[in-house]
């Protein structure tokens, strides 16, 4: 496809559900790679009061900025401690109208919670670029499982 013509690229929307299967909001493709196969930027939306996750990346890392509204993203993260390793939980909030970037490294997990009254947006600029090829990169958690330690 010729790169000097004014086109209309399709961006896919999808809806996203909590571990309930509850509507939370939405995720939409933003940027993709010349080739087409790996998603460079994309917007996680979520509805007011919703919560995201938790999930953890074992290859990606993320870049979050807040474009609308006001959210709060939950890590856990494993660190060594005198009674060996556990998750530790740390808390960020981003709002729109503070410039401000969060990076999550990989195997980090992550929760987000809209905080605001409004729909929230968040730009996501993984390192490296989502791939779907690459099975079992993402690991779902629920928060009782991080409390406990569990590693999977």
């Amino acid at each position: 496809m010729s790169e000097d013509k004014v086109r209309l690229e399709q961006a896919e929307k999808i809806e996203t559900k909590d571990h309930f299967g509850n509507s939370n909001g939405w995720l939409m493709e933003m940027f993709k790679s010349p080739d087409g196969k790996k998603t460079e930027v994309y917007l996680s939306a979520a509805l007011p009061g919703a919560f995201k996750g938790y999930h953890l990346h074992r290859v990606r890392a993320a870049r979050y900025v807040c474009l609308k509204g006001k959210m709060r993203i939950i890590t856990y993260q494993r660190e060594k401690g005198e009674e060996g390793e556990k998750w530790v939980r740390s808390e960020h909030t981003l709002e729109a109208g503070k410039p401000e970037r969060l990076f999550i490294p990989n195997n980090v997990a992550t929760g987000l919670e809209n905080i605001g009254d409004e729909e929230g947006w968040l730009i996501n600029y993984p390192d490296p670029a989502y791939d779907p090829e690459l099975k079992d990169e993402q690991v779902e958690y629920m928060q009782e499982e991080l409390e406990q330690g569990l590693v999977k």
